[in-house]
């Protein structure tokens, strides 16, 4: 029973789970049912994605071609902007060519008709001088010219001694100064070795020597036109000539003219401006303050300036500012109206500012109507009191004509830059209505860094006191004292720091150098730079004094104002001392200046044997001296070569000088090895620097080194050195006509001045005598060339020739005597003293350009070793 029992239960349990089972299978099928419908879905998903990521990747291969399509359509878009920009500019270009031949050819025109004008002029003057020789005038004047060439031939002593009494009949005051004992005895010096034309041309020089010491010669040079008293006219504007100024879109200068009536002054200051002011760039800015006159019509007379009106009276300082603010140029220029400016007188102010960019004002040399200097800048005393350097003196003297730093410059004719003006803020108004703004501008523009510069190149004449009278105790003059004591007050600290009591010190005032070292450098004339190597050398070293910032002096032992040389120093600040003044009173001059040198330079055995003592016993400064080559080397040399025994004394005399000289100086400087040894081996504990010849800054480009393209020999020395002469007459002889035989074509230049009868005589197709030669034409000579020779047989001291010869890197031939003190090693030179010999190696290496381009490199590598600025400061600095 109990089985029955269990085994009903069990098959109820089964039919339970049977049950259960069932039922789970069909809730497993329904799963499996809607599993179904989602796999299905889901494929159906699946299938629609993917066709969304075709279509999305369709879509951007559609969006890289439009990307790819828009690139190019803009890169079109640039090329075909960019060629319109081309041919924008190709049509500028054109019309602008255009224009200009159009304006050529009319020039061309009018040249023509002038020429043909002048052709009419010139067949008239000819039918008229035919007509004129068939006169009997004409025939009786020509017997007279035959009587008077046949008594007086040209260029006979008895033409010359009659010329000199017809000047002393004109001039006997002028020449009564000319003539003294040492004048006499170097007149027939100069008659009896040089010959008539050569003590004419003396005679010409002493003229102009005595004519430089007078105020007459100064007034000579002016150009001053008469002006209507008290500047008022007393014409119609009708009566005055039109002028026509050109207006610049971008002027560089604005010339900023205030007036207050005065219209004849004004209109001749016009003038001068329009007259003289060349090609530089400019406005004219007339700022009139309520004139009365025919200033009011200005315009009708004067065309292309700017007028600027004031609709008030402001009075002289704020009518400056006003009319100011409305300049357009770079720099600006305040001129009174009461001058007339001479010729030239704009551009050495604009140079000066524009090669100089520490230079913020700079003004005008002033001088009066008859000649006498009213300013060379001005001297400020630490009481504010001022000088007008130079009032009432001959603005030729040497004192005044250099380029120099001043207190400030007069506001007659003054330039500042117009940025500076602006930063500044223009002419302080605490001076106004006038009277020490100028100053004060001068001194607000070196407190911000700038320096105040004088240029004497510029001239302007001034009639001072037209404006506002010359008493201070009345109308806006009398502001002149109220104002000094504001200028007192407001630079009191400036004035007590770095100004001298009044009238103190006035060497060391004129150009504000008392905080420069300075060196006075004495030589037998002003460098003649390009005639001689001594010359460019002291020229170079001259330069070099002034860019390590000493104050330059330089006395040429001869007084004389050589041209162009003295004014190129001038320009570069150096004061050079010339003229009658201190021809007759240099010992003077030493004696009582000499405590202000720290330096003395004295050059060439001949000039410094008569300064050393001088310069030794009144002065504290250290003293060189600088022989530039050794006279007694150079005198032993010549006898050994001729036997003159005349040659043997003067190296014996040139020995005791130089010796002398080398002992009293304290520092000696020569040129050259060689030279260094002997004097130090003479003077074993004095210091004996050997110092560069010459000073380069930069090596010359564009060197064609394809020596095929070059052609001929050079030689440069000029004529006036005797070891020239015998270098010349020597290759002439003994080896040119060697090397002709080999190179029949071949030309040999030969280049200095005062060529003597005989170099000249040499002159053929093969020999080009080419006299003294301009930088420009000798440089081209260097460039064209094939190769230099230096054949020197005597002399003394490096060579300028042969160290120029490296620096236009031109290969070289010389002699030992040329190569003497230099490093003939580097490659740049051949070194060879026979005659065969050398004509041997210049024919050898004529064709041979590979080693001619390697020598060419090397004079670069010679130069750069020996020959730069800074070697030279570096040995001017162990004794400076």
């Amino acid at each position: 029973m109990r089985l029955l029992e269990e085994k009903e239960r069990y098959y109820l349990e089964n039919e339970k789970k049977l049950a259960s089972l069932s039922s789970n299978n069909l809730a497993l099928t329904k799963e499996n049912i809607v599993l179904k419908e989602f796999e299905k879905k889901a494929v159906e998903l699946l299938s629609e994605n993917q066709a969304l990521a075709k279509e999305n990747n369709a879509l951007k291969e559609i969006n890289i071609l439009e990307l790819e399509a828009n690139a190019k359509l803009k890169r079109n878009m640039d090329s075909l902007e960019e060629e319109n920009l081309q041919l924008r500019d190709a049509m500028s270009q054109y019309q602008s060519v255009t224009e200009g031949m159009d304006e050529t050819i009319a020039n061309l025109r009018q040249t023509i008709l002038n020429k043909e004008g002048h052709i009419q002029l010139l067949l008239e003057t000819e039918r008229e001088y035919e007509r004129e020789k068939r006169s009997r005038t004409y025939r009786m004047a020509l017997a007279f010219r035959r009587i008077s060439v046949f008594l007086l031939p040209v260029d006979s002593k008895r033409r010359f001694f009659c010329k000199l009494l017809a000047k002393a009949a004109r001039h006997p005051i002028r020449m009564a100064r000319m003539v003294n004992p040492r004048r006499i005895r170097n007149c027939f010096t100069i008659l009896k070795t040089e010959g008539t034309g050569s003590a004419s041309s003396h005679l010409r020089l002493v003229e102009e020597f005595e004519r430089s010491g007078s105020v007459d010669g100064a007034m000579e040079k002016l150009d001053v036109t008469q002006v209507e008293s008290g500047g008022e006219p007393s014409h119609a504007l009708e009566d005055y000539a039109p002028l026509h100024f050109e207006l610049p879109e971008d002027p560089l200068v604005t010339i900023v003219i205030p007036v207050y009536n005065q219209f004849d002054y004004t209109y001749h200051c016009l003038e001068s401006i329009l007259k003289h002011s060349g090609d530089i760039s400019y406005e004219v800015l007339l700022a009139d303050d309520c004139s009365t006159d025919l200033t009011r019509d200005i315009g009708k007379a004067i065309s292309g300036i700017r007028i600027v009106r004031n609709q008030e009276n402001l009075r002289f300082l704020l009518n400056c500012n006003n009319a100011a603010a409305q300049a357009r140029g770079r720099y600006i220029l305040f001129l009174n109206n009461d001058t007339q400016v001479q010729a030239d007188w704009l551009r050495p102010l604009v140079e000066l500012m524009e090669g100089d960019p520490t230079v913020g004002l700079t003004g005008s040399k002033l001088v009066y109507s008859d000649g006498h200097l009213q300013e060379a800048g001005g001297i400020f005393w630490n009481d504010a009191s001022a000088w007008n350097y130079g009032h009432m003196q001959n603005p030729e003297d040497p004192e005044y004509n250099y380029v120099k730093e001043v207190d400030y410059i007069s506001g007659a004719s003054l330039m500042v830059r117009r940025s500076l003006w602006e930063e500044i803020g223009g002419f302080d108004q605490r001076y106004a209505p006038a009277y020490y703004e100028d100053p004060d501008l001068a001194f607000e523009v070196r407190r911000r860094g700038y320096r105040v510069v004088y240029q004497p190149l510029s001239v302007v004449v001034h009639f001072e006191g037209i404006s506002n009278g010359t008493d201070v105790s009345a109308g806006q003059k009398a502001y002149q004292t109220v104002n000094q004591e504001k200028f007192y007050e407001k630079w009191k600290d400036v004035l007590e720091k770095e100004h001298f009591p009044n009238g103190e010190d006035v060497f060391l005032a004129k150009d504000r150098s008392r905080n420069k070292k300075h060196i006075l450098v004495v030589d037998h004339y002003v460098p003649h730079y390009d005639k001689d190597a001594g010359g460019k050398c002291t020229y170079m070293y001259l330069l070099l004094f002034v860019r390590m910032g000493f104050k330059v002096t330089f006395i040429g032992d001869n007084f004389y104002k050589h041209e162009p040389y003295t004014t190129d120093l001038n320009q570069h600040g150096i004061e050079v001392l010339y003229g009658n003044y201190y021809f007759n009173n240099w010992k003077e001059w030493l004696a009582d200046n000499l405590h202000y040198f720290d330096y003395v330079y004295l050059q060439r055995p001949h000039i410094s044997i008569k300064y050393i003592d001088l310069v030794k016993r009144h002065g504290r400064a250290k003293v060189f001296y600088f022989a530039h080559d050794l006279h007694h080397i150079r005198e032993y040399r010549e006898y050994m070569l001729t036997h003159d025994e005349e040659r043997l004394k003067s190296s014996e005399r040139w020995k005791k000088i130089e010796h002398e000289l080398f002992e009293k100086a304290d520092v000696g400087h020569v040129v050259g090895s060689y030279e260094q040894g002997i004097m130090q081996e003479a003077f074993p504990g004095k210091p004996i620097r050997n110092i560069p010849l010459y000073i380069y800054e930069d090596m010359p480009t564009g060197v064609n080194k394809d020596f095929r393209e070059r052609h001929d020999l050079l030689y440069v020395g000029g004529f006036g050195h005797p070891p020239n002469i015998d270098a010349v007459l020597w290759f002439g002889k003994e080896v040119f006509p060697k090397i002709l035989e080999r190179h029949p074509d071949m030309r040999w230049h030969v280049v200095g001045g005062k060529v003597p009868v005989e170099i000249q005589d040499m002159a053929s197709d093969n020999v080009i005598i080419e006299g003294f030669l301009p930088d420009e034409g000798l440089h081209a000579l260097y460039r064209e060339c094939r190769m230099a020779v230096v054949p020197l047989r005597v002399g003394a001291g490096v060579k300028g020739k042969v160290v120029e010869a490296a620096y236009f890197q031109i290969p070289l031939v010389t002699t030992t005597i040329g190569a003497e003190g230099l490093d003939a090693g580097m490659g740049n030179m051949v070194v060879e003293d026979d005659a065969d010999r050398m004509a041997d190696i210049i024919c050898g290496l004529y064709s041979d350009y590979d080693r001619l381009k390697e020598m060419s490199d090397a004079g670069i590598e010679f130069i750069s070793e020996y020959f730069t600025e800074q070697e030279a400061e570096r040995v001017l600095k162990l004794d400076l």
